[in-house]
Formats: structure tokens, C-alpha cells, sequence
């Protein structure tokens, strides 16, 4: 059979505090002569992964000077106990960076690096203060696991919490050797169930409840002590007092967005940095939905991470630190430089005729409001939600046409003439919607879209937000995600307003009852006006900026 032995590969282990032993492939720099800073990536997906779906092999990086350690979480991998998603992750991180330090060949300095999972849990370890840890750089994290992880906006996320519940149950599953609910698990995972009578709860994660936290998130409530062990914002002041030097990683269409974000603002003030690139979850390419970004859009996360690393590990950087915000402008495909968020902001008024329901070009947004107010209406209804489409959720993610949905009848679609002259977008958008209905729970959802000359229709920034006990007249704020784009001249924005995102979002019924808890038959038609114009009409948001080139 050969020698499967890997050039620079060892594996090592260490026990927990409680017993626990916890496996890690090493990675030694080849003919290289220590010691040598620690990157630790602590996974909860296999340590042989090593997360190279999004970043370069722990190799390539031990090729760069560092000793690079991929571990295995608590019962995930070979490693021993049993996994409960984040909940073991502080304390046992602030061990395994003890015991990375301390591994031959280090030099004591460790840094902490992965996405998603990986780069949440470094967080919650660097609560601890672990005295070794010199600098991280999570990505795509979560911040406050209940309400931009787990839900957005008050609405709770349906597609990705199965599929990421099905996946982690099935590890468990196979962690266990329990082969029959593995093999169960496994099938549903290669089509998400939401299509049942109880979309929230598909009968595969109600059968295996008991491998996987699917059900501890869906039964807890935001302010549940539960939360406060697997959500590295409840050690915020820990964390802005320590001031680890800190590289955040995000993508304009990742489902993560408005966790990662929510973490920098904590922390931008310690000195925290930031690079958002056009992507989605995974892959960080330069293709993206229907848009090929251009060879600046490809990954430039590793060489920015082993600059990062080497300056605050062993500093061997020689350049200037990176600057406080890097940013990928989807219009002119090119990096943009800041140092905070802009508080400029640009407002665009609705208006409609009565018909931006069923014809896509009868609803406008104005610079200006019109004095006479008017209401458009859409009726929902749950036979037939308004689907995902492109952003975070959809399938494909990305920026994704969507002039098809945008035709629907069940869509309110408001247009600005094609613009005088450039526009750069940075920052917050914010829908402000009066708002009439025939129920007093609905859901609304929001996508602001360009259109250039091709006719296409494509996503740069996506809110939702569940509605309850509303009055009609009231004015609901969808907060959109956060973007980047510089339109020319000839562009045109688009914002459309949807009761329903659907299967990223549940259909709520509009009986009160959550989303999430109901059953496809509790659904009713819901009918949803956008008031216009007068005194009180609905209005856009737009956070401008002047551009800056990065270098």
C-alpha cells in the first residue's frame, strides 16, 4: 500500500482538565529550524480538513514559518466525549492554546484561525484569557448565537438551521457509531426537509433529538441562561479589555454577515480589523452567483492572515498593518479602503400608483416624496410563498437574478430612474416602511437590488424581519445587511418588498403564533399594504461614502 505518512505531518494529543483527550494533526515546517509561532484551528468537522475548502492546507501555511495544529473538538474526530455545539468550547480552548504553546518546537506564541464554527470558538476562548494567545482571525462567525446565528431580525433562519442541525447530528451519529440514524441523517441532509406539515420541526431531527442542539435552539428564547455559554457576546467586555489583536473575515452574501459585523463593532475600538469580500459562506471565489467579480475578488485571505500572523506572533512583518477596514466593492470590483463606517446617508422616497405589485416598473423611489399618499398592496399566500432567492439564503447563494420573482404578483418591486451620476454605497441600508394589513403578525422581507444594462436584476444587500402585534399605520424598519457598491451613472437600485423568503425563512401563519412553531395548515392569506407618499410614506436608507482605493 506505501507510506500514507504525510511530509511534515505528526499527530498529537493532550487531556482536558476532566479527562477529555482531544487529537490534533501537527504540522512542522519542512527543513526549517524552530522555534516557531502556533496557528491553531480548533474543528468541529474533522481535524483532517483542516477548512480547506476556504483556506489554503495547514501545510502551505507551516511552509510560511508557523506550526500549525488542527484539532479536533470535544467528541468530534477522534477526539473523546461527547460534543454539544459551543458549549464546551471556552474552557477547552483555553487549554488546547496552553498546551499548543507548550508543544516541541513552539515558540509560545499562539494564534487562533478558521471560519464559522472555528472562528466563533475562537472567540469564546479568548475570553479566558489565555496568556499564550497573541492574535486571531475568526471568520463568518456568530456573535450572539440567538439572534444572528440561530434567527435575523426577530425571524428565525429555517433552511440553514436543519441543514446545519442534520449535518452536526449526523457527527455525532458517527462519533457514536450509531450507523442507523447516521444513514438516516446522511439521506435528509442531501435534501433539506422543509417541505412538510411542520416545516420547523421535520420528522428526522424529531426522531434523533437527542445527537444534535437543533431543538435547544428552537425551544430557547432570546435571554435563556443557555445562550450565555455558546454566545461570545455575552463575554464582550472581557474581550474589548484583553484587546487581542484580531483580523475579522466576512462575505457580503455569507449567511454569518450580521454576526461577524455585530463582533467588530464591539471591537473595533481594541483595535479589531476587518476584510469583507464578495462572497458567499464558502468558497471565497471570484465567481459569485451569476457575477464573476474579477481577479481581485480571489481569496486574499491567506497572504493577509500570515502578514497578520508574523507581525503579532513573531514580529517578522515588515509592512504596515492592514487597515482598520477592508472592503470589496461589488461595482467597481476593487478593494476599498476606510477607516469606520460612514455616517452619511442618502434617502429615496416610495411611490407608487397602486400597481407596483404587477407591474415592476410602476413603483418608483424618489429623491423626493410626492404629496398625494398611496397604498400598494400584496396579498400573501402560503400555498405559494415569495421563495429565496440569491443573498445568503438562496439557492445558489450570491448575487443571483431575480427579475423572475420580482414579476410575481406576491412582490412589490420600487425603482429609481437610471442614475445622473455615481453613487458609492458603503454601509448600512435600512428600509422604513409604513405599513397597513389585515393581520397583526406578518413577516416582511427586503432586497435591494441593481440593474444595469444587461437588464439582469442582482442582490447587493437583504433584510427580514417577522412582525407582530402590528398597528396599521405604524412604521417597521427591516434593517438590510450592510454593502458595498459604487454604481455609475446609468444604474438603477431596486428594492423589493415580500411577505415571505421561503425556505430561508418559515411562512408565518398570522395568527401570532412563531414561524417556526406552526404548521403548514395554520397558514392564512395575509394582505399587506405599503403606504406611499404624503406625510408618513415609506422610505429607503442609503449609507454613502467617498471612495478610496486600496492599494
Amino acid at each position: 500500500m506505501g507510506d500514507s505518512t504525510l511530509p511534515g505531518l505528526s499527530t498529537a494529543s493532550m487531556l482536558t482538565s476532566d479527562g477529555v483527550r482531544l487529537d490534533a494533526d501537527v504540522w512542522t515546517p519542512i527543513g526549517g529550524k524552530g522555534p516557531w509561532p502556533v496557528l491553531l484551528m480548533r474543528q468541529a468537522y474533522g481535524r483532517r480538513l483542516g477548512s480547506a475548502l476556504c483556506y489554503a492546507h495547514p501545510a502551505w501555511y507551516a511552509s510560511h514559518g508557523f506550526l500549525v495544529v488542527i484539532q479536533d473538538v470535544r467528541g468530534r474526530g477522534s477526539s473523546e466525549g461527547l460534543f454539544k455545539a459551543f458549549e464546551h468550547e471556552a474552557r477547552d480552548g483555553v487549554e488546547a492554546i496552553a498546551w499548543a504553546a507548550s508543544l516541541p518546537g513552539a515558540n509560545g506564541r499562539v494564534g487562533l484561525y478558521g471560519f464559522s464554527y472555528q472562528g466563533t470558538n475562537q472567540l469564546l476562548a479568548a475570553a479566558g484569557r489565555p496568556p499564550a494567545l497573541g492574535a486571531m482571525a475568526p471568520a463568518m462567525i456568530g456573535w450572539d448565537m440567538a439572534t444572528d446565528w440561530a434567527s435575523e431580525d426577530g425571524a428565525t433562519r429555517l433552511a440553514s438551521n436543519v441543514g446545519w442541525g442534520i449535518q452536526m447530528a449526523a457527527g455525532t451519529a458517527q462519533h457514536q457509531c450509531r450507523q442507523d440514524a447516521w444513514d438516516e441523517l446522511f439521506a435528509a441532509s442531501r435534501s433539506v426537509p422543509v417541505n412538510g406539515c411542520a416545516p420547523g420541526r421535520p420528522p428526522v431531527l424529531e426522531r434523533w433529538r437527542s445527537l444534535g442542539h437543533y431543538h435547544d435552539w428552537l425551544e430557547r428564547e432570546d435571554g435563556d441562561p443557555y445562550w450565555d455559554a455558546v454566545s461570545p457576546s455575552r463575554h464582550a467586555a472581557a474581550l474589548r479589555e484583553i484587546a487581542t489583536p484580531t483580523l475579522f473575515v466576512a462575505g457580503w452574501f455569507d449567511t454569518h454577515l450580521p454576526g461577524t459585523l455585530a463582533a467588530y463593532d464591539v471591537l473595533a475600538g481594541s483595535g479589531a480589523s476587518l476584510l469583507i469580500g464578495p462572497w458567499t459562506h464558502f468558497p471565497w471565489d471570484r465567481c459569485v452567483g451569476d457575477r464573476d467579480f474579477g481577479p481581485d475578488a480571489t481569496s486574499p485571505v491567506d497572504r493577509a492572515q500570515v502578514r497578520f500572523f508574523k507581525r503579532w506572533l513573531s514580529g517578522t512583518a515588515d509592512d504596515a498593518p492592514d487597515p482598520r477596514l477592508r472592503v470589496f466593492d461589488m461595482g467597481a470590483c476593487r478593494w476599498r479602503d476606510a477607516e469606520a463606517w460612514p455616517q452619511a446617508f442618502t434617502v429615496l422616497h416610495l411611490t407608487g400608483s397602486g400597481r407596483a405589485s404587477i407591474d415592476n416598473e410602476d413603483g418608483a423611489l424618489n429623491p423626493t416624496p410626492v404629496a398625494t399618499e398611496t397604498v400598494d398592496y400584496i396579498v400573501h399566500d402560503p400555498w405559494r410563498p415569495a421563495p429565496s432567492v440569491g443573498g445568503a439564503f438562496g439557492t445558489p447563494p450570491g448575487p443571483v437574478n431575480r427579475d423572475v420573482v420580482d414579476r410575481r404578483s406576491d412582490v412589490m418591486t420600487f425603482t429609481t430612474k437610471p442614475l445622473e451620476t455615481s453613487m458609492a454605497l458603503l454601509g448600512s441600508v435600512e428600509a422604513e416602511l409604513t405599513l397597513v394589513s389585515d393581520c397583526g403578525a406578518f413577516d416582511i422581507a427586503c432586497t435591494l437590488s441593481t440593474i444595469g444594462d444587461d437588464g439582469r436584476v442582482l442582490q447587493i444587500a437583504e433584510g427580514y424581519r417577522s412582525v407582530a402585534n402590528h398597528s396599521n399605520g405604524e412604521r417597521v424598519r427591516v434593517s438590510l445587511r450592510r454593502t458595498c457598491a459604487t454604481l455609475v451613472a446609468g444604474t438603477r437600485l431596486r428594492l423589493s418588498v415580500a411577505a415571505a423568503s421561503f425556505p430561508a425563512y418559515p411562512v408565518n401563519p398570522g395568527t401570532g403564533q412563531r414561524p417556526i412553531d406552526a404548521e403548514a395548515a395554520d397558514a392564512g392569506l395575509i394582505t399587506i399594504g405599503v403606504v406611499t407618499g404624503g406625510g408618513h410614506g415609506s422610505r429607503l436608507r442609503l449609507a454613502e461614502s467617498a471612495e478610496q482605493e486600496s492599494e
